[in-house]
């Protein structure tokens, strides 16, 4: 499910101007977890995603889930967006994707498949309209965990009206049509791209794409020993930025 921060910028957008300008956290402190939760329910409830709460915080049961990343995109030290990344395999299949679309990817977790699933993709709404590249900057963290953890997959789910943005610009294929999204006013559709078919293709276009072994290592590192890291020599490099 997707809010505030789902991509509305032009096919030319790279997002180098901004790029040094940004830093990935990961959301572990109380309190990093409260500004996460409140950000995600002013996004939500602005998008007209979910109903109002006396609580006006907005988390779920996958947050704390063992094969879980949740990160903040901050833009000179604020909080603008967020991603929850989940690595899923076979002995690791808890998301609210798999829970949504089981019927579609038990059975190819069954065969050793390895998924990289983001879900939670929100920007601030009184932010986000700042910076029109920051999807592609809260994106790029499904890179590099596609690299990371040599995922076969990138999945998405995403409302039936931006179907068209993730085919064009992320290459992806719709492989389950759009269902309801539990406790939300909206239907996703899934939507998947094979990573090692389209990444030269889609970080050709999009050089922030690229990472360091370093920059996955610093961000993923505390994986579970069941995932694996791949270097793959293409990306051993710091990472591509292009001139604004």
């Amino acid at each position: 499910m997707k809010s505030g921060a789902e991509p509305r910028a032009s096919f030319a957008v790279r997002g180098g101007a901004l790029f040094d300008r940004v830093d990935y956290r990961p959301i572990e402190t109380p309190e990093a977890k409260d500004q996460l939760y409140l950000m995600r329910y002013r996004a939500y409830t602005h998008g007209n995603l979910i109903p109002p709460s006396g609580t006006e915080r907005y988390s779920d049961r996958y947050d704390d889930a063992p094969n879980a990343w949740t990160f903040g995109i901050y833009v000179d030290g604020e909080l603008y967006s967020s991603i929850r990344l989940h690595v899923l395999t076979s002995e690791q299949r808890m998301s609210c994707t798999t829970d949504l679309f089981g019927d579609v990817l038990h059975p190819r977790l069954d065969r050793g498949e390895v998924f990289i699933d983001p879900a939670r993709f929100v920007a601030d709404p009184d932010k986000a309209q700042r910076f029109p590249e920051l999807p592609y900057l809260t994106v790029r963290l499904a890179y590099l965990a596609c690299e990371y953890f040599n995922a076969d997959t990138g999945l998405a789910l995403v409302r039936p009206a931006h179907q068209s943005f993730y085919r064009r610009v992320f290459l992806n294929e719709t492989i389950a049509d759009p269902r309801q999204f539990p406790n939300a006013l909206a239907k996703v559709a899934l939507m998947a791209s094979d990573f090692r078919a389209v990444r030269e293709h889609v970080m050709t276009r999009f050089p922030i794409m690229r990472s360091s072994a370093f920059e996955r290592r610093m961000l993923f590192q505390r994986a579970p020993h069941s995932f694996q890291e791949t270097e793959i020599s293409t990306f051993e490099r710091a990472s591509i930025v292009p001139s604004s």
